[in-house]
């Protein structure tokens, strides 16, 4: 049953207080049966500890409500209909969820795809192709709203249905330069989501803490794209945590953006080239329903061993224990990626494996006679080599 105004307000009070984060939520809550009464009890409880701690207050909270309004979101809470079913079961589970968009979408079979942030023209084409495949068998595809495969994702299956979860709040979109495509969703009928509060900059602590959203919202999760140290392999990660299936889609061994995803199909990650190739894995657990203790059929032991090491401190910095979302973090936020000139970035794009000129042209936002001529520039240069039908490919030294 859905939450209450008040209610709400009570609950978004108290996951706003300062060292609550999605279990200590829930523990305050079973512990006292509800948020108001944990929200009385909790000034005693942290004096005890040796420092007071007073949670939002009444208008604080409604204040935050109204902002998200005037954008014309609201806050979803894991008891209410429109909250995610699958999500609603991982460990530490998001009590509210500011939502923009349609929350139809969110009741739909979904799956993740996920990647490079610096994908090459071969990775994005492949992902337009494998989300169209995807939503066109009716699944929603979930991603980041990142730049390189997740933003290529989302573009493919507007008119499917896609899903994008944020690592900062609903007025913070990062990056900036993606607004456009975050109201482009919200406008085809599918949804932005974000656990952070109005405001909130996302800092680099907030990326993996929002992969588990991404990952936990699916019953899968397909990795277009990763170097071995990609924040990509922290949704893969935390699949394996919420048994959900992960996939991988194979690429060249002299490319670095496919060592990550080539470590995952070795350790047991089924490998995708096909839309068909997911949604045969995917097809008869979606045809059970949701079960969330079902651990998934086709994934190694020891992937999650491998999987585990991946992102070094940049995994280490989540805490889902006391990482409250505050008002005013002291860590610094996330800047803003650097534009690239137009020849920098062609050859972001390109990889060992041959691209087309007009993918190339697609993947840069630059008209085909640039491109053309930056080529040109580049084979000179000794940089890149030209193949069959107009196919071109980096040089690798």
């Amino acid at each position: 049953m859905d939450l209450s105004d008040s209610q709400r307000i009570e609950w978004l009070r108290l996951i706003r207080t300062e060292g609550i984060g999605p279990r200590t939520f829930r523990q305050l809550i079973n512990r006292f049966g509800g948020a108001a009464a944990a929200l009385e009890a909790l000034p005693e409880l942290t004096r005890r500890k040796g420092r007071a701690i007073i949670p939002p207050t009444k208008a604080q909270a409604e204040d935050e409500i109204a902002a998200l309004a005037r954008l014309g979101g609201r806050l979803i809470a894991t008891g209410d209909a429109a909250y995610p079913t699958l999500l609603r079961h991982i460990d530490a589970a998001p009590p509210l969820i500011a939502l923009r968009g349609d929350a139809a979408v969110l009741a739909r079979p979904a799956v993740a795809l996920v990647g490079s942030r610096n994908a090459s023209a071969a990775g994005g084409a492949f992902t337009e192709k494998l989300a169209r495949g995807l939503g066109e068998a009716g699944l929603v595809i979930v991603s980041g709203l990142a730049r390189g495969i997740d933003a290529r994702a989302h573009k493919a299956s507007l008119a499917t249905g896609t899903v994008a979860v944020m690592a900062g709040g609903q007025d913070r979109i990062y990056p900036a330069n993606h607004k456009a495509l975050a109201d482009e969703i919200v406008g085809a009928g599918g949804a932005v989501l974000a656990e952070m509060p109005m405001g909130w900059e996302p800092r680099g602590r907030d990326f993996p803490r929002r992969n588990r959203i991404i990952s936990g919202i699916g019953y899968g999760s397909v990795v277009v794209e990763a170097a071995r140290r990609s924040g990509s392999l922290i949704t893969a990660r935390f699949a394996l945590e919420q048994n959900r299936e992960v996939f991988a889609v194979p690429g060249s061994p002299l490319d670095p953006r496919a060592e990550g995803t080539n470590d995952l199909i070795r350790q047991g990650a089924t490998l995708v080239a096909d839309a068909a190739h997911v949604l045969d894995v995917l097809g008869p657990i979606i045809e059970r329903g949701p079960d969330a203790e079902a651990a998934p059929a086709r994934l190694k032991p020891d992937l999650a061993d491998e999987v585990a090491d991946v992102g070094g401190d940049y995994w280490e910095e989540l805490d889902l224990d006391g990482d409250a979302p505050l008002p005013a973090p002291p860590e610094a936020p996330v800047a803003q990626p650097a534009v690239l000139d137009e020849r920098s970035r062609i050859l972001a794009l390109l990889g060992p494996g041959p691209v087309a000129t007009d993918e190339l042209a697609r993947g840069a936002e630059i008209g085909v006679r640039t491109v053309q001529t930056i080529l040109l520039e580049l084979e000179l240069d000794g940089r890149i080599e030209r193949q069959g039908s107009g196919m071109v490919a980096l040089v690798r030294r």
